[in-house]
């Protein structure tokens, strides 16, 4: 009986703010390729590669898998939040029993803020426009 590729191969879709993040984990050594680049080479602050990395530290699973993401819209932040909102639920995929540790840490909930549009009227969403007494 063989084994397809398919079997051992998980995708997820995270999002955040404006950002879409698709994630392909396959079992591996740890190897990243984000939009076809390297981890710390898209993302060049530590704190966002900290960011993306923390489903996996906090499942115990860092180097085990290599992973492969397709990453747009929205700026760093965004995506970085994307990404580790898609890795968290691929893990889940690969592993439900990350599930518990994943939620408890906060890492399954999409994070529904995003920016607030701007008003007619206004400078911005709620910022006025000053006061003139005369």
């Amino acid at each position: 009986m063989s084994a397809t590729l398919d079997q051992f191969r998980w995708q997820a879709v995270g999002r955040r703010k404006t950002s879409v993040a698709r994630v392909y984990l396959t079992p591996g050594t740890g190897k990243w390729d984000v939009n076809g680049r390297t981890l710390g080479d898209y993302f060049p602050r530590p704190s966002l590669v900290q960011h993306i990395q923390q489903s996996f530290t906090t499942t115990d699973t860092l180097g085990a898998f290599d992973v492969r993401a397709i990453v747009n819209g929205g700026g760093q932040t965004g995506q970085a939040g994307a990404l580790r909102h898609a890795i968290a639920r691929a893990l889940v995929e690969a592993d439900g029993q990350h599930r518990t540790k994943l939620r408890a840490a906060g890492l399954m909930t999409r994070d529904p803020r995003a920016v607030e549009r701007k008003k007619p009227g206004r400078a911005g969403a709620r910022k006025r426009f000053q006061f003139s007494k005369r």
